[in-house]
């Protein structure tokens, strides 16, 4: 068993208290665009990369906390919630990880101001997500590093500023940054998926990877870039919770408001029993992502 500590709550709180004032008149109005009012404001209250370390302006907390603040706003925005999932669960993550300090100063100030947004590259699409089948290649070439192949189903990218790539180096898997306005990147479409948002097909033509902008490779190239992927997952976990959550908000307030043979719909048996079972599903869901974040905080 666990239980948040005060701090965790205080965060949780005040997050979600800021959600229900300022996010909630615009909610489910972005129609897949970043909600970038909403977005700068979490960053002027430091809200934005509570994970990240303060000397890149950031909170200094764990990815735990974070997953308490993608969990509160989504409650109430999603979109906002799904940056904050992002840019703090995602590529700034791999980059805080395992990125040179270089890498680190280059980027994550921005990213926490809200300035800066970092996409990532993993699936193809001859292989989907099977990174072992993969085709995007690093290779040396006269001393240096240059990369081929091309990616697809990147979110951000509209608006990105770099990217984390995945692609298969001489001696393994591993993973590297690149400018999104880099010489060879080119992108081939743009579209919207069902739930509006805009995923991006783009590819890597003799793009130049200086050394200090790879993040993993070699035998254990995988094992590392794999350590901040899984933050990945049970950031879209906590996501996931949070959308339910508040589907499952605004499902109560409408029964409480519907009214049929002179009660509201709440208040018939059967409504009352499928709200107990999506509460009891929620709950055991936010408690298999709270344990699995805590397990691999500690491990």
């Amino acid at each position: 068993m666990f239980a948040l500590s005060p701090e965790q709550e205080m965060l949780r709180d005040s997050l979600a208290e800021l959600a229900r004032e300022e996010f909630a008149d615009d909610a489910f109005t972005w129609a897949g665009e970043v909600p970038w009012p909403n977005v700068e404001l979490l960053a002027d209250r430091g809200y934005l990369g509570v994970n990240v370390g303060e000397a890149y302006g950031g909170g200094g907390m764990s990815e735990f906390e974070a997953m308490l603040t993608i969990e509160a706003v989504g409650r109430v925005c999603p979109d906002t919630a799904e940056f904050l999932y992002n840019q703090q669960l995602v590529a700034p993550r791999a980059i805080e990880m395992h990125g040179t300090e270089e890498l680190k100063e280059r980027y994550l100030p921005g990213v926490t101001a809200g300035e800066t947004v970092i996409a990532i590259g993993i699936s193809e699409p001859g292989a989907g997500s099977d990174v072992g089948a993969m085709d995007t290649r690093v290779e040396e070439r006269e001393g240096e590093l240059v990369a081929n192949g091309e990616k697809i189903w990147v979110s951000n990218v509209p608006h990105a500023d770099a990217a984390v790539i995945w692609a298969k180096f001489d001696d393994g898997l591993g993973a590297f940054v690149t400018e999104m306005d880099a010489d060879g990147i080119e992108v081939q479409q743009h579209y919207t998926n069902m739930a509006e948002h805009t995923q991006t097909h783009f590819y890597i033509e003799d793009v130049a990877v200086p050394e200090e902008n790879v993040l993993a490779r070699g035998p254990e190239g995988f094992r590392r870039i794999l350590q901040a992927l899984n933050w990945e997952r049970l950031g879209s976990s906590t996501l996931a919770n949070a959308i339910a959550g508040c589907a499952l908000e605004h499902a109560l307030d409408y029964a409480e408001d519907r009214e049929q043979f002179g009660q509201p719909i709440g208040e018939f048996q059967g409504i009352g029993w499928k709200f107990a079972d999506m509460v009891k599903q929620l709950e055991a869901s936010r408690a298999l992502a709270y344990r699995a974040a805590l397990d691999a905080r500690e491990s």
